[in-house]
């Protein structure tokens, strides 16, 4: 009898990006690092973009298509390989097979899927309603799950968790959408008492989004409505914030086979020709953060003591960037953690890791086999 030769499979990784946010075209970006970093002779690859619109369609495999270049944004449609047809994930956990629709034509299997690797930023993606529906599926996947994913993308429960495991935020107040369409003044004033507490300025943000979009920084009465408008332009919460006096530190966490570890920290210094930290200076401008951070050895350990901290507190999996302000008295307030950070090579999460060991392409391997190697449903 003749010895069976054959190979057996390479996982196969769907990486899944776009979506229907206002950050679609940073996860593009992101999706577009991942595909050039994946070990293609240890996995098969199946890129899956997610229109703005919601559409799922099968793109292009063209990591250099998907960068920004001269300032323009990358979007899925124009990687897609068709403008109509759409790729259908089952919902049965015993069939894991992707199905490609086309109109007027047999639905084509293009075969079974291990794990995915959800590159969705903001609402639709990050926020647990991709993870339930992989979760539905029976398919493995990097990262977050359903609670965890919904809880770090509401900033307002993402601080209320943070508060009952004892861990240091800064002031804060919510305006609920009933709040502000039934009496905006009512809302205003609640802000306004907020500021006359704290002090101005204040910052206005959606407490559903991510990548600095819909954030403004206001200095005084007179900009707060355009503020709020343009806070729900992304989300119909808002949060208001108090400006926090202090240095802007990151840690990332990553899922070891022994646990949750930090890397070293990196800081965002003060940023020239913006007020803050916003979309043009991470995204278009480049501003780049100093890994490590120039924080002493003890301030260091506190700051990626916390950072696994927060990891635990809401239960992440995988990976986590938290993001903290080293206060001028030296304390830690930690401002909110991301479920799935920013992950281009320049990201801060993975020039953290490389800084701490970790490179690139293992960081994408680590992530994957974690993933590959915990099974879905409660845990």
């Amino acid at each position: 009898m003749s010895e069976n030769t054959q190979s057996p499979r390479k996982p196969r990784v769907a990486v899944v990006f776009g979506g229907r946010s206002s950050e679609h075209a940073i996860s593009v970006v992101t999706a577009g690092a991942v595909l050039s970093a994946i070990d293609r002779d240890k996995y098969d690859v199946l890129p899956i973009g997610i229109t703005t619109d919601g559409r799922w369609a099968l793109t292009a495999d063209a990591p250099e298509r998907m960068a920004i270049a001269d300032r323009a944004l990358p979007n899925v449609a124009d990687l897609a390989e068709s403008e109509e047809g759409g790729v259908v994930l089952s919902v049965d956990p015993a069939n894991r097979e992707v199905v490609l629709t086309e109109p007027g034509a047999v639905p084509k299997a293009l075969g079974e899927v291990d794990v995915v690797f959800p590159m969705l930023h903001g609402p639709y993606g990050e926020d647990g309603t991709l993870q339930g529906l992989l979760e539905l599926s029976g398919v493995p996947y990097v990262g977050a799950g359903v609670l965890a994913s919904a809880v770090g993308q509401d900033k307002e429960y993402m601080k209320r968790v943070f508060v009952s495991f004892g861990l240091p935020v800064g002031p804060y107040e919510v305006i609920r959408p009933r709040e502000w369409e039934q009496s905006p003044a009512a809302a205003r004033k609640k802000i306004v008492e907020f500021a006359a507490e704290h002090g101005w300025p204040l910052f206005v943000k959606p407490a559903r989004g991510g990548s600095s979009m819909g954030i403004t920084k206001v200095d005084d009465l007179s900009g707060l409505d355009e503020a709020i408008e343009e806070a729900r332009r992304h989300d119909p919460k808002i949060l208001v914030e108090s400006l926090l006096r202090g240095r802007e530190i990151e840690c990332g966490v990553l899922e070891f086979e022994d646990g949750p570890r930090a890397s070293v920290p990196a800081e965002i210094p003060p940023v020239t020709n913006h007020d803050f930290y916003d979309f043009e200076a991470k995204y278009i401008d480049s501003a780049s953060g100093i890994v490590p951070a120039p924080i002493g050895d003890e301030a260091t350990a506190e700051v990626q003591r916390l950072a696994v901290a927060a990891y635990e507190a809401v239960s992440c999996e995988g990976l986590v960037r938290a993001d903290f302000f080293l206060t001028e008295d030296g304390e830690f307030v930690i401002n909110e953690i991301n479920t799935m950070p920013g992950f281009t090579p320049i990201s801060m999460y993975p020039r953290m890791w490389q800084e701490s060991g970790v490179g690139y392409p293992e960081l994408v391997d680590r992530l994957i086999q974690a993933a590959l190697n915990r099974s879905t449903g409660l845990r």
